[in-house]
C-alpha cells in the first residue's frame, strides 16, 4: 500500500501540472486572437467567407469557448492531439520528430552542469593553506556571474568567439553531431552550473562541519576520502532535489538556444506554433514538456530516498537502502 500511496500521489500530482498547463495555454492562446488565421494560412488569406464558415465548423471553432476547451482536455486525455493547423500534419508526428534532438541538448546540458559543478567544489574544497580563500573567492565569483548570466548572451558570445572569431566549431546545428552540439551544451549547462554549484557547496560546507564528520576524521582518513565517501553524498541531496527543477529549465532554455543556433528541436516547434498561433501544436508541444518535466522530478524524489538513509523509514520497501550499505 505504501508503494501503491507514493505511485498514485505522484501521478496525482502529474495529472494536475497537464491540467493547469494546458488550461493556461489554452485560454492564452485564445486570448491573443483568432486561431482560423493559421487555418486559412496566415495573415493576408483570401478565403471567402464560405470557406471560413465551412473550417470553422470543420475545427469546431463555432462551438461556445468552453466547449472547445472541454474538447481540448479529452484530446489531451486520450493522447489524441489532432492536426496541426498550419502545418496539416499530426501534432503527435511533429512532435515525435523534433523531440529527441532536444531531450539531448537537455540532457548533455544537465550531465555537464553537474560535472562542472561537482568538480568545482570538490576541488576547491580540497584545497588547503593559503590558496584556499583566494581560490574560494574566485568559486563564489564565478558561481554567481554563471547563474545570472542570460542564456541569449552567453551563447551569442560563444559564437563570436569560437566559431566568427576562432573558427573552431560551428554556429549552427543539427542532429547530435558533437561539434554542432558544443557550444549549445555549454550555453544552457553553465547558468545551470552555477546554481548547482552554489548549492553544494553550501551543503558540503555544512557537511564538513557536522559531527559524523570530525568522526571520520578522528579514524585517520584524508581529507579526500571524507569527501568522496561520505560528505559529498550529503551535500548532493539539496541540488540533487532541484534536478527536476533544472531540467525543466533547460527544456524552456531550448527555446532560445535552439532559435539561436538554428538547431532543429521542441523548442523551435514551439516558437513557430505560438508566433502562428496554432493552438494544437502549441498545447501539444506543451503538455509533452510538462510529462517530461514531471517524470524526471520523480524519478529525482526516487534518488533522493535512494541517497538519503534518513528517508528510508519513509520510502516504500523497494526503495529503501539496506543497513549495511548506510552503516558503509
Amino acid at each position: 500500500m505504501r508503494i501503491v500511496r507514493w505511485i498514485g500521489g505522484r501521478l496525482g500530482r502529474a495529472v494536475l501540472v497537464v491540467w493547469l498547463v494546458a488550461t493556461i495555454v489554452f485560454f492564452a492562446l485564445r486570448a491573443t486572437g483568432d486561431p482560423l488565421e493559421a487555418i486559412l494560412g496566415g495573415p493576408g488569406s483570401q478565403a471567402g467567407e464560405e470557406a471560413t464558415a465551412r473550417a470553422r465548423e470543420a475545427y469546431g471553432l463555432d462551438e461556445p469557448l468552453i466547449v472547445q476547451y472541454a474538447s481540448q482536455l479529452w484530446r489531451i486525455a486520450t493522447l489524441q492531439l489532432g492536426d496541426s493547423y498550419a502545418r496539416r500534419q499530426p501534432v503527435l508526428d511533429l512532435i515525435a520528430a523534433q523531440l529527441p534532438s532536444t531531450l539531448a541538448l537537455a540532457v548533455l546540458a544537465l550531465l555537464l552542469a553537474w560535472a562542472l559543478a561537482v568538480g568545482g567544489v570538490v576541488v576547491v574544497a580540497s584545497v588547503r593553506g593559503r590558496a584556499a580563500r583566494p581560490l574560494k573567492g574566485v568559486l563564489r565569483g564565478a558561481e554567481v556571474i554563471a547563474t545570472v548570466t542570460p542564456q541569449f548572451w552567453l551563447g551569442a558570445v560563444l559564437i563570436l568567439v569560437f566559431a566568427a572569431g576562432w573558427g573552431l566549431l560551428p554556429a549552427t546545428s543539427s542532429g547530435l553531431d558533437p561539434a554542432g552540439l558544443a557550444l549549445p551544451v555549454v550555453t544552457l549547462a553553465v547558468p545551470i552550473a552555477g546554481f548547482l554549484s552554489l548549492v553544494l557547496r553550501e551543503s558540503l560546507e555544512e557537511a564538513d562541519r557536522a559531527p559524523f564528520a570530525t568522526t571520520v576524521r578522528a579514524r585517520g582518513a584524508t581529507e579526500i576520502r571524507l569527501r568522496l565517501r561520505h560528505t559529498l553524498r550529503h551535500a548532493v541531496l539539496p541540488a540533487l532535489a532541484l534536478s527536476g527543477w533544472a531540467f525543466g529549465s533547460l527544456l524552456s532554455g531550448a527555446v532560445v538556444v535552439e532559435s539561436l543556433f538554428a538547431r532543429p528541436g521542441l523548442g523551435r516547434l514551439l516558437l513557430d506554433g505560438a508566433m502562428q498561433r496554432d493552438v494544437p501544436l502549441v498545447i501539444g508541444a506543451v503538455v509533452v514538456v510538462a510529462f517530461l518535466y514531471v517524470a524526471v522530478v520523480i524519478v529525482t524524489d526516487a534518488l533522493e530516498l535512494l541517497v538519503d538513509p534518513r528517508l528510508r523509514g519513509r520510502a516504500p520497501r523497494f526503495l529503501r537502502i539496506p543497513d549495511v550499505a548506510v552503516g558503509s
